[in-house]
């Protein structure tokens, strides 16, 4: 049956590989699981442009072929010994997996094993060779300059993680650490590291606030402030990805980017876990979204954007564990979604939330000079993108200030998640539900051409690699640790 989703989840700002973007994970535990053409029908309907594999399935890198969508393929963890051990295995790994489908599918990254300091310790010895025998096989099929390798890291290898100035790898890790970074580093390529807001709330007894887990807006003074820094942090997935760089600055590796490989928030759980709703899993994944695509950055590198895998595409019914093991898709096998993520949109982020469209426009007969002023806030400071207001852009004409105020207010108000507040530019805007697009200047929020997906059943694939939403293991040491140390900010 022909789904109708009221859902269009994202795409990348730009196409230059450089740029910040949001991806999905791919898992398989599904009793159901559709096959991997109806997995990328539905990629293509939704326009999702960047996808995680826990594998090198030969099918779903087939279906992926001539999509265009960059696809990061991984190397199980049961694999990693063999691969880390053997050159050769490393080059024959390579040649069916990645030059027997490259570059029709676009394989961007290699991902080898998933946390394996953390949950494949006996593997660890030979991690950072594993890294170098797969370079090696790329070097040797000329591929190592299209192809980036990296390892996914647990966030839990950081310790000292606030204030995010004090935070440090490990040490007992540093022996691997050193080599590694020292890899990324000659290489070009990134620290991958799963970051799980939702663990460290459910782990803190109450110490670290839900607001602050959920990106949710906070007021200065309920900020948790660096002492040594004075940089103010607003939400945990910021103090952790800056908790990464101190830690890489405190061996010395200050220019290696972070990319996060796993972030998302559970949609349903038992009744000892009453904050794995759908509405907080909307609301983290919204904010998550928004606040890698408007570049935000981080505290420590602002405008800086951390490229981010959301975990994940489907819910997986075949998980082990606790209820919401099971719940961190944003769809379940149907194609059908589990909740409409509060995105607005236009061009780059498409609007996905039909059921109350509002929008911001000028006030009419609002003071000019105040209109102008608020119009040039906009553009600045605000960091709305104005040029399409260019001459000759789409959205240039009428060629009056009113006009071009609306289209910047508006794309605010929507970047702003519509958020109270956010339309007011000193009293000459306000909210209409009338739509100010005109001609070919399309605003966010307008004009979005919902995708379809028809889908149907087809032989399980099996996920092979275990997500560190499953295996999210600290010590309870550590733990202590760390919530004596927010209890310090937040308490």
């Amino acid at each position: 049956m022909a789904l109708l989703l009221l859902f269009v989840l994202l795409i990348s700002l730009v196409a230059a590989d450089e740029d910040a973007f949001i991806g999905v994970n791919i898992g398989t535990d599904l009793s159901d699981m559709p096959h991997p053409t109806q997995v990328v029908a539905l990629l293509k309907a939704q326009q999702i442009r960047h996808v995680r594999l826990f594998n090198a399935e030969p099918a779903m890198l087939i279906a992926l072929a001539n999509t265009g969508i960059r696809v990061t393929v991984s190397i199980p963890n049961e694999l990693v010994l063999g691969v880390g051990q053997s050159n050769s295995t490393a080059a024959n790994w390579v040649s069916r997996n990645i030059v027997a489908h490259y570059p029709a599918t676009n394989i961007t990254t290699i991902a080898v094993g998933s946390e394996v300091l953390t949950t494949l310790p006996n593997a660890a010895r030979v991690l950072v060779n594993a890294l170098k025998f797969i370079h090696s096989a790329l070097l040797a099929s000329n591929l190592d300059r299209q192809i980036k390798i990296s390892t996914p890291l647990s966030s839990s290898i950081i310790l000292d993680s606030f204030p995010p100035s004090q935070a440090f790898f490990n040490r007992s890790w540093n022996p691997v650490m050193v080599p590694m970074l020292n890899f990324f580093q000659s290489t070009g390529s990134f620290l991958m590291l799963n970051i799980y807001p939702y663990y460290d709330y459910m782990r803190s007894n109450g110490v670290i606030p839900l607001d602050y887990a959920l990106f949710k807006p906070l007021p200065p003074n309920k900020e948790a402030v660096d002492a040594n820094t004075l940089l103010h942090y607003s939400n945990v997935f910021d103090a952790m990805v800056d908790a990464a760089y101190f830690a890489m600055a405190y061996l010395n590796f200050t220019n290696i980017p972070v990319m996060v490989t796993e972030s998302g928030w559970p949609s349903k759980g038992g009744s000892n876990e009453p904050d794995a709703t759908v509405d907080n899993a909307n609301t983290y994944n919204s904010n998550l979204i928004r606040h890698v695509l408007n570049k935000t950055g981080t505290p420590k590198h602002p405008g800086i954007a951390v490229s981010t895998y959301i975990y994940e595409l489907y819910n997986e019914d075949m998980k082990s564990g606790p209820i919401s093991e099971k719940n961190w898709g944003l769809f379940d096998a149907n194609g059908t979604p589990i909740y409409i993520l509060h995105l607005t949109g236009s061009g780059l982020v498409l609007a996905n939330d039909t059921t109350n469209q509002t929008y911001c426009a000028a006030k009419d007969g609002a003071d000019q000079k105040m209109l102008q002023a608020a119009l040039d806030w906009a553009c600045g400071p605000g960091k709305v993108d104005c040029s399409p207001l260019l001459q000759g852009k789409d959205c240039y004409e009428p060629d009056n200030v009113a006009a071009h105020a609306t289209y910047a207010f508006d794309t605010y108000y929507h970047q702003m998640g519509k958020a109270p507040g956010t339309c007011d530019f000193n009293g000459v805007a306000a909210i209409t539900t009338t739509d100010p697009s005109h001609g070919s200047c399309i605003f966010l929020g307008s004009g979005v051409k919902n995708g379809s997906f028809v889908n149907g059943t087809a032989p399980s694939m099996n996920s092979s690699i275990t997500s560190s939403a499953a295996c999210y293991a600290f010590t309870s040491s550590i733990m202590i640790i760390k919530v004596l140390i927010w209890s310090a900010f937040f308490l």
